[in-house]
């Protein structure tokens, strides 16, 4: 079940994220920056929370609403264990499981219009729960019940998405096919479409190797395959250009011709953006039946509860998120 079109909750549901890392104290820190211009409620426990937190316990996400101006809303769920800055518990798994669980049951039922995720420490929830997922992505597409889902690194600058993800380089030509570079294709333009109202979305397409292969002095796979497929493609009605030069792809003047770009592997996609947006990249999870956005960095042991953490990655997340839904409903 999907959030309806008519009358969307315009609040968000922000998941809690590690209590140990730094998502309670760049949450309210968000909320500081944001109150009622851009509601969301924080499902979690508020003993997580910083001191002084301005703590509103709401039963509805709707509820956020009026009360986000003042007071921080907060959905409680208990945690078994306590937050000691800086040491992820196991013992506080289930609780970190069941604040993403609630969060996408809010969503689904149309309580709520997207969902932001805090960051999570996977072997904290491996050791507490027995984690069966690689990441928050794979959870995220197994509650919506859904097979393929593509990752999205979002700012106002570039919009990129890597078709390989967390693999050796080596592996790369291996895993990127046709069939998968098609299916990341589609779920692009798809997401765009749905999600960022964009009616005809321009897809710019990365070569694999240095130069797009240079005709074939460099490598293969651009005349093997590559140019066919966005050939095809093309003659499907995707608006779609490459496959182009990475190096040459990710300046201004470049960028101004495209919607969002499509990279063949991690730190293709990766470098241009944390160049452009290191510390306001969003994460966009497309393929999902509903809207979900992170911020693009981790838990930050090494700096939680020492007041150092930035929140403009989160910040640019809830944001992001309301956009999109705006869009989506519109």
């Amino acid at each position: 079940m999907t959030t309806p079109a008519t009358q969307p909750a315009q609040v968000i549901a922000l998941s809690c994220g590690e209590p140990a890392g730094i998502g309670p104290e760049i949450a309210v820190a968000a909320w500081q920056e944001l109150r009622a211009t851009c509601p969301f409620v924080w499902l979690g426990d508020p003993r997580h929370l910083p001191e002084g937190t301005p703590v509103a316990q709401v039963s509805d996400p709707q509820e956020a609403l009026t009360l986000s101006a003042t007071q921080f809303p907060v959905l409680p769920i208990d945690f078994a264990g306590s937050a000691q800055k800086g040491l992820a518990d196991p013992q506080n798994a289930a609780g970190v499981i069941a604040a993403i669980e609630t969060a996408v049951a809010l969503v689904q039922s149309g309580k709520a219009s997207a969902v932001c995720t805090a960051p999570i420490h996977k072997k904290a929830l491996i050791d507490g729960a027995d984690f069966a997922y690689p990441g928050h992505t794979e959870f995220l597409a197994a509650l919506a019940g859904v097979e393929h889902v593509v990752m999205m690194l979002a700012s106002a600058e570039l919009r990129v998405v890597p078709a390989t993800i967390h693999i050796a380089l080596r592996d790369v030509p291996d895993v990127l096919t046709p069939n998968l570079l098609r299916q990341v294709i589609t779920l692009t333009d798809a997401g765009l479409r749905a999600q960022f109202g964009l009616t005809e979305p321009r897809i710019a397409i990365t070569g694999l190797n240095p130069h797009a292969g240079e005709g074939g002095a460099m490598g293969q796979e651009e005349l093997d395959w590559i140019s066919d497929l966005i050939a095809t493609m093309q003659g499907e009605g995707f608006t779609l250009t490459g496959p182009h030069p990475a190096d040459t792809l990710f300046h201004a003047a470049a960028r101004a011709r495209y919607d969002a770009a499509i990279a063949m592997y991690h730190d293709q996609a990766l470098i241009p953006i944390k160049t452009l947006a290191f510390d306001k990249g969003v994460n966009v999870t497309l393929g999902l039946p509903f809207i979900r956005t992170s911020p693009d960095h981790g838990t930050a042991f090494d700096i939680a509860g020492l007041g150092r953490a930035n929140p403009s990655s989160l910040i640019e997340a809830l944001l992001l998120a309301q956009s999109m839904a705006a869009a989506k409903t519109a």
